[in-house]
Parts: structure tokens; C-alpha cells; sequence
């Protein structure tokens, strides 16, 4: 069942004219990276103090959409969804807002991703398998409460660090082995699948700052001075994402969500892990 769900999430990516420019064959993202991460592995719990409370275990999700006792979550499926090098080489020009593509690609292309969630979710269930998409569920929504800050009763970004898709960035991000720019996807069933095994423990390992005390480029990328060497101000991005950018970017593309991006852009680990200093190069 693992290399049915790779290949079809593969060829659904690759193929889907959902996943192309308006009027053009370009598409938004790349192919994609698949994880799967173990139901009970006891990060799934630890989020609970880490991020709060009110974050969601996978079995919690399972429980409440097919009942108690009922919903039996093994597996979490994720997945990364690459942007494209145009779309990043076009943002990489930019300092104050996004580009028109990378702002299309936050909009449409997450519509996208929201389509490949329910294609997953199909695909399981057709084989009589129990499949629900966190942020399709009804249970996902947006949480601004200590120590997280601003938070969700589900991260995609966190599902795919246990997945082994990647660690975490000094901007917050995801660094994947295609880099940060990217989104994110996840699924529940009660398939069991082997899990991906995660290169270390260390949940910032693949960012410079963290691994070597090097880069911090991301940093000057922000136009808001969101990121410092403190890490990132959630509420000043937000502020300035879904506030003054929906008003500029947003109403000069047309387009409500048009996300930012500049910090995942024009940066070492933009589309890779960033090599430092132990390969013999300079952060």
C-alpha cells in the first residue's frame, strides 16, 4: 500500500491540470517529497506542551470524525509540494511583497493541495480504509494562546518533521530536502505504513543558524523585521501577511491570499539543505 499511495500521489501532482498556472502549462509545484509518520509516535503528544494544549493528536481527529473507539489512526501520510524555480526565481527579486506567481501559487496552489488532500482521503477509502485530512476535518482551526503564540489545532509543518520530511528554519519554516519554499499536506487513515525514519533527533538540524551559528539571511528578507536572532515574531508576520499585504499585494493581483515568502526566497536553503561549513563553504 506504501508505494500505491507514493505513486499516486506522484502522478496526481504531475499530472493534474489543477496544479497549472491560469493559462499555461507551468505548474506550481514541483514533484513532491511523502513521509509517513506513526499515529502514536509520542511527538504527536509532546505538541501538546510544545505548541499547546489544543493541538490535535492523530487519533484525536480519527476518533472524532468515526466516533469513539471507533476511528483507529496508525499512519500519518505528508507530503511537501515544491515550489517551482520560476515562481521562486521571480519572488527572489521582490523585498517588499510577493510576486504575482509566488502570491498565485499561496492562493491557487494551495487550492491545489486542498484537491490532493481529497484525493488521498478518496483514494484510501475506496479500499475500504478509514482516511480523514486534519485541515478538512472541521477541526482545524487558527489558535493565539502562550507558549506558541499564534498556532493551529493542527500543523502540517510539525506532521511532516515527524514524517522526516525536514526540521525546522530560524523564519519558522520547514527546511525539506527540496528546501522551504513549499507547502505542506497531510492525511490520517488506519493503514499502517512503516515510518520514515528521521535523519536526527535535532528539530532545527538542517537550518545554518541553528547547526552552525552561520547565515541568518532570512533575516533581512523580512520587510517587517519579523525574524531576528531571537527567531520569528509571529505577530508582527501575521500583522503584515494577512493585514497590509491583502490590501497591496492583494488588491493589485487580485487575489486574497497572496502569503509573502520573501524570507524562503534569496535564501542558502531556498530549495535544499544548505551545505556549510564541514563541506567546506561558507555560510
Amino acid at each position: 500500500m506504501e508505494q500505491i499511495i507514493r505513486d499516486e500521489i506522484r502522478r496526481f501532482v504531475l499530472e493534474s491540470p489543477d496544479n497549472r498556472f491560469p493559462d499555461s502549462d507551468l505548474p506550481y509545484f514541483e514533484e513532491p517529497l511523502i513521509g509517513f509518520a506513526a499515529a502514536d509516535d509520542p511527538l504527536f503528544t509532546q505538541f501538546k506542551k510544545i505548541i499547546g494544549e489544543f493541538h490535535f493528536t492523530p487519533a484525536e481527529i480519527m476518533e472524532n470524525i468515526y466516533g469513539p473507539g471507533k476511528g483507529d489512526a496508525k499512519t500519518v501520510i505528508c507530503w511537501i509540494l515544491p515550489i517551482v524555480r520560476t515562481t521562486r526565481e521571480s519572488n527572489r527579486k521582490e523585498d517588499k511583497m510577493p510576486s504575482l506567481d509566488w502570491a498565485l501559487t499561496r492562493s491557487h496552489g494551495e487550492q491545489f493541495n486542498t484537491l490532493l488532500r481529497m484525493f488521498v482521503v478518496d483514494l484510501l477509502r475506496y479500499v475500504s480504509a478509514q482516511a480523514v485530512a486534519p485541515l478538512l476535518s472541521g477541526m482545524w482551526r487558527p489558535v493565539k494562546e502562550p507558549p506558541a503564540g499564534m498556532a493551529s489545532t493542527w500543523s502540517e509543518r510539525h506532521a511532516a518533521f515527524v514524517a522526516g520530511l525536514g526540521t525546522f528554519s530560524l523564519n519558522d519554516g520547514l527546511i525539506s530536502g527540496k528546501g522551504i519554499a513549499h507547502r505542506c499536506g497531510s492525511v490520517v487513515t488506519d493503514v499502517v505504513i512503516p515510518q520514515t525514519p528521521r535523519a536526527g533527533i535535532d528539530p532545527w538540524s538542517n537550518c545554518l543558524y541553528y547547526r552552525e551559528g552561520g547565515c541568518g539571511l532570512c533575516i533581512p528578507r523580512c520587510p517587517v523585521g519579523a525574524i531576528s536572532w531571537q527567531g520569528h515574531d509571529k505577530d508582527k508576520c501575521q500583522a503584515y501577511v494577512y493585514g497590509e499585504l491583502r490590501n497591496s499585494a492583494g488588491q493589485l493581483y487580485g487575489i486574497m491570499e497572496t502569503g509573502c515568502g520573501l524570507c524562503q526566497t534569496k535564501v542558502p536553503c531556498e530549495s535544499q539543505i544548505p551545505p556549510g561549513k564541514k563541506d567546506g563553504l561558507r555560510t
